[in-house]
């Protein structure tokens, strides 16, 4: 008699999925973040960076190892509480787990998989780099003629044989070709990846199959919530493998505690790795939020409140004097007629006087500025 796994764990969400898949991205950023901040007092740290790629899978080969021959779980689906369980067994079946095949292809799925697809992302956008640079620039092979003077002749043809050949080297073809092929097929391949994902999580989220993605498929393993039960056999369990693994350990007594030491020591860094990593995601996630805020308060445009206005031009010894009532004007010394400004001073006059008097002198009359008759302007209102 077969029975679904449901019957040992309740099903988990769509959403709970969802973070459990989301959560290594999420590391990632945050240890890139971390080391990019470290890097800046140790240089030497750039060479991780470098490595980017190769560096997190690696971590994540240790930590998906660890924590599938432990739990039977993913280290996101762990922090969870949920487990991995075959999709068919029998009652009577007492080893419930996933068999040692399935926690292989599972670090497969989860770490060498994901690996080759950013490597192959990378050579993509370095071939589609490369492809927009020659159609901006055309090919850089491609020649001119040009005329040569008469009487100017060329050197005999030296054989390129030599260039060509360490040009044209197998290894740099083929690698050339690898990224025309690479360049090609991508694009297909990851629509394929991204489409049958999609469809996997309509279907999940629509409750018409149990697998979360083509990889639980393909293994034939559900995810359920692990029971309290499950819970304490697990470590249960885990106690019993590190027990035994400290007593198969041979040789003289100072070098069985050594090597004893540093089981405990390796043992701690992996009990300890999900809650330091989760730390390390909330750290990313504040520190980010604070820069982002600290950056829009610094792009924010300040109000400033506006500068008071310059003080009056001061009329001139050598001037016109200025008449005590501001409605008379100082040239004709009568009531102002059309009134005009002269910009470079600010005083006010007859259009007829000023115009005439600067036409003539080429000056403001009281403070003998240099001016043009193009900075008379017309006051429709006069003050």
């Amino acid at each position: 008699m077969l029975l679904q796994v449901g019957g040992q764990g309740s099903r988990p969400t769509f959403f709970e999925m969802a973070a459990a898949q989301q959560l290594p991205v999420s590391v990632r950023g945050a240890l890139t973040y971390s080391m990019g901040v470290l890097a800046l007092r140790r240089p030497f740290l750039h060479r991780f960076l470098d490595f980017e790629d190769e560096s997190f899978s690696l971590l994540m080969l240790l930590l998906e190892t660890h924590s599938l021959r432990n739990t039977d779980a993913s280290f996101s689906e762990s922090l969870y509480g949920l487990r991995r369980r075959q999709a068919n067994i029998r009652l009577n079946n007492d080893a419930n787990g996933l068999r040692r095949r399935q926690k292989v292809l599972s670090v497969v799925f989860l770490v060498v998989l994901p690996y080759l697809k950013s490597k192959l992302h990378s050579i993509y956008n370095k071939e589609r780099e490369a492809r927009l640079q020659a159609t901006l620039w055309g090919d850089e092979n491609e020649g001119y003629d040009v005329p040569l003077p008469r009487g100017f002749e060329l050197d005999p043809p030296v054989s390129t044989a030599t260039f060509d050949a360490a040009d044209s080297s197998i290894t740099t073809r083929i690698r050339k070709r690898l990224q025309k092929i690479v360049g090609i097929c991508y694009p297909w391949l990851h629509a394929t990846s991204e489409g049958l994902q999609f469809a996997y999580q309509l279907l999940y989220l629509l409750d018409a199959t149990g697998y979360y993605s083509l990889s639980l498929h393909v293994l034939g393993v559900h995810v359920c919530r692990a029971t309290g039960q499950e819970l304490l056999d697990t470590s249960s369990r885990i106690s019993k493998m590190r027990n035994f693994e400290r007593e198969r350990l041979r040789g003289p007594q100072w070098l069985k505690t050594l090597q004893g030491a540093l089981l405990s020591c390796m043992y701690t860094v992996l009990d300890y790795a999900q809650t330091g990593l989760i730390a390390a995601v909330f750290f990313f996630k504040m520190m980010e939020w604070w820069y982002q805020s600290a950056e829009e308060r610094m792009s924010a445009p300040t109000v400033y409140p506006p500068p008071p206005p310059p003080p009056p031009p001061k009329v001139a010894k050598e001037g016109i004097p200025l008449p005590p009532d501001r409605t008379i004007c100082p040239l004709c010394s009568q009531k102002r007629v059309n009134p005009s400004v002269v910009t470079v001073s600010g005083f006010v006059f007859c259009y007829a006087c000023i115009f005439k008097y600067i036409t003539q002198y080429k000056r403001c009359p009281l403070t003998l500025m240099p001016a043009t008759v193009d900075q008379i302007r017309r006051l429709f209102q006069d003050v």
